[in-house]
């Protein structure tokens, strides 16, 4: 049973039996709510033998008493196990979520919407944990209870028992059947949720060259057919849980005058006496409460199974794991016929095999979409080879923890992720135990200092989320800092000077050449000019290996290379 609602409801261990113990108090508050009702009977019957016998009102006071006290004490209960484990096991989920995704592929969030993410780990979450604080428990301890006071009514008379529950297996089937239905109301509703957040974050980031273009009234619009789509999945939800829940619950308050119609033809045959078929009619009366409420939160209930869905989807997608312990007996990098290709998709390398060696730059050149990019990102394990094997040291890569290989690692990428942090916290972040003369010195040799001198609080200047106060040069020398920050023996650098002009160009990579001696750098740049003081030079085309070789040796067998660096020696004489 543990397994179980772990399996179907994306809950750890201790959150599925804190379910359990909550469904069981539910069940216990129901039973306790029908202590009155019995104290009641009595109450009755002595009343119609001629009055309350002075020893009965000791009893009636002290059950009463007890009544009240075990009411306080299942509703404290009840509000622990509902409320406050389903809180924890919430700051669990989420934990757990996070911990989840931090051990996943760098590539899975290179391909997965981040709104998406965003709405797994806040809505979802919260979704999944009102459902077990507010519905779940309550609608499996009402089942629970009807299904045990079933067989007491049956047991005291089946014929009036029949009457009673003869609803019930109508009203049931009628809700589950609607599962299929209401899950794909609940995902359509979901889909376009998230449809909408896509927009408008799509809008806020890209707002002003939406306005720029003058298209700020195809965007707005464009959110509105969003809201309008979101507007009607969720009607059309409602109308699908209204009618099929108001149906069973139409279904279910026929009991009542099922059992008046038995009850009276039993109590005119003498086979029921009066207080009997009172007592009865308050019984089945509170047998139905319990379901009723329940069954008014049971879109609740069955929305529950997408945001756990979504959830065991995650889980299910294997881990990037291995060893912690990594001592290389260099930074060689060796590629060994290694083949990748993304997910179902035409294969994007094929038989690739080259070394980049420690203390040397090895180049990666190629027309768009040959597989550069691919390269560094498997080379650091942003991805897992299909074939193949990659090497770091002589240690196969695919062995070892991706944060233990990263710490290897200083990666330069062309599209750069800031954080809406100070300039000093944003390059902090290659070395987080850095002081901050470390800081200044690298961010002087990326050359940070010519646009932070000009800034009113310098290093300790606020530039939004993503850098956006900021220029695509300017994000660009804060990561290049960062990177030179970091200092690791393996550097990864993919058109890392792309958005830096000539002169600011020359003057980084000057600095960075100071830095690689006795490291391996890994370097992808379309600038053919950037490569020609490259060590090893290698030409990709269609995924695979065309040329390799020294610059000053490709230039004389006048293949791709040396066409490729001609012509844009000529582009750069062009003149308009």
């Amino acid at each position: 049973m543990i397994e179980f609602a772990m399996k179907h409801f994306a809950l750890s261990r201790q959150g599925a039996k804190d379910f359990y113990k909550a469904t069981f108090a539910m069940v216990l508050m129901n039973f306790v709510l029908i202590f009155p009702v019995w104290l009641l009977y009595f109450l009755v019957e002595d009343t119609l033998n001629g009055g309350i016998p002075t020893e009965h009102y000791y009893l009636y006071g002290f059950g009463v008493a007890g009544i009240l006290i075990a009411m306080f004490f299942v509703y404290w209960l009840t509000y622990d196990l509902c409320f406050l484990n389903t809180y924890k096991e919430s700051a669990t989920l989420r934990i757990n979520t996070a911990e989840r995704l931090r051990k996943l592929p760098l590539s899975f969030f290179a391909k997965k919407d981040l709104s998406d993410l965003t709405n797994l780990i806040l809505d979802d979450s919260r979704a999944i944990e009102q459902g077990f604080s507010h519905y779940m428990p309550n609608f499996f301890g009402s089942l629970i209870f009807t299904l045990l006071m079933g067989i007491g009514i049956f047991i005291y008379d089946w014929r009036l028992g029949l009457a009673a529950l003869w609803v019930y297996p109508i009203a049931m089937a009628l809700v589950f059947g609607s599962y299929k239905i209401q899950t794909h109301f609940n995902k359509a509703k979901s889909d376009a949720s998230i449809r909408l957040n896509d927009s408008i974050q799509e809008t806020l980031e890209g707002f002003k060259d939406i306005a720029q273009n003058g298209r700020k009234k195809e965007a707005i619009e464009k959110i509105d057919n969003d809201i309008d789509a979101l507007e009607k999945r969720s009607i059309l939800g409602e109308f699908g849980l209204a009618a099929f829940v108001l149906s069973a619950s139409c279904i279910i308050k026929l009991g009542i005058p099922t059992v008046c119609i038995v009850g009276s033809i039993l109590l005119g045959t003498g086979e029921l006496s009066l207080i009997g078929f009172f007592m009865y009619i308050l019984l089945v009366s509170r047998l139905y409460d319990p379901m009723l409420g329940a069954m008014q939160n049971l879109a609740a209930v069955i929305s529950l199974f997408v945001p756990a869905q979504r959830m065991r989807d995650i889980n299910a997608i294997p881990p990037q794991e291995g060893t912690t312990s990594f001592f290389p007996k260099n930074h060689d990098i060796v590629f060994k016929d290694v083949s990748f290709c993304y997910e179902d998709e035409e294969e994007v390398i094929n038989g690739v095999s080259f070394t980049a060696k420690q203390g040397e730059v090895t180049a990666l050149s190629g027309p768009s979409g040959c597989g550069k990019s691919t390269i560094s990102r498997l080379a650091s394990r942003f991805w897992d080879v299909d074939e193949g094997s990659i090497t770091l040291g002589g240690v196969d890569i695919s062995t070892v923890d991706p944060e233990t290989l990263l710490e290897h690692y200083s990666i330069v990428f062309q599209d750069v992720v800031l954080f809406d942090e100070t300039i000093l916290e944003n390059i902090r972040i290659g070395k987080k135990d850095a002081t901050d003369e470390e800081v200044y010195q690298a961010a002087r040799l990326a050359h940070c200092d010519e646009f932070v001198s000009k800034l009113k609080d310098g290093y300790d200047t606020m530039i939004g989320e993503n850098g956006a106060k900021l220029s695509g040069g300017e994000r660009q020398r804060i990561s290049i800092a960062r990177a030179l920050l970091k200092d690791a023996p393996v550097i990864l650098l993919d058109e890392a000077t792309a958005s830096l002009d000539v002169e600011n160009e020359t003057e980084i990579q000057s600095a960075i050449g100071r830095l690689i001696k006795d490291k391996t750098v890994l370097l992808i740049a379309h600038r053919m000019r950037t490569i020609e003081d490259a060590d090893k030079a290698i030409v990709l085309k269609k995924g695979k290996i065309i040329e390799e070789g020294k610059p000053s040796e490709l230039i004389a067998k006048g293949g791709y290379f040396a066409d490729a660096l001609s012509m844009q020696k000529k582009a750069e004489n062009w003149k308009i």
